[in-house]
């Protein structure tokens, strides 16, 4: 099975965690990235993002010069926006074929998860989507054991 770890990070945590997961499962990594950078600033990146989710936007990403149709397993990672994912995973879950994919989520936040998972299942439309992994953060010190990580890995093995 070839697996693709592909997430979008907002401020790293994100990043640190899937660069473990595909470290474990010898996977792909795909980046996300937004063409147009996030404020620095977190109090306006909070009110920008609040916006973009209300209005279901997509903003433009990198090219990624992956074919999801090389892989069998896909782990989405993304931070928590607003009760879901960021607008950049909403953008490349929109332009991406996961029909037939077994489908991994996993979610970064420093409250609470909202509909997270729930949007993944919907949006992967043809996959399926397992159980996701929720990890919390106290702004960049992760509050999850890394026990749960683990255990969560090993289901995708």
């Amino acid at each position: 099975m070839k697996t693709l770890v592909a997430y979008y990070s907002y401020s790293g945590n994100t990043e640190k965690v899937a660069k473990k997961i595909a470290s474990t499962l010898n996977a792909d990594t795909l980046k996300i990235e937004t063409v147009n950078a996030y404020p620095d600033d977190y109090d306006e990146v909070v009110k920008q993002g609040e916006d973009e989710v209300n209005a279901g936007f997509r903003p433009e990403i990198k090219p990624t010069g992956v074919n999801l149709a090389d892989y069998d397993v896909v782990v989405l990672g993304s931070p928590v926006w607003w009760y879901t994912y960021a607008p950049a995973m909403n953008t490349f879950i929109s332009e991406c074929d996961f029909r037939g994919k077994r489908v991994y989520p996993f979610a970064t936040n420093g409250g609470w998860i909202g509909h997270t998972f729930k949007d993944f299942t919907t949006a992967c439309h043809g996959a399926t989507v397992y159980k996701g992994l929720n990890l919390k953060f106290n702004e960049d010190v992760r509050v999850t054991p890394e026990s749960a990580i683990d255990d969560w890995i090993a289901t995708i093995k």
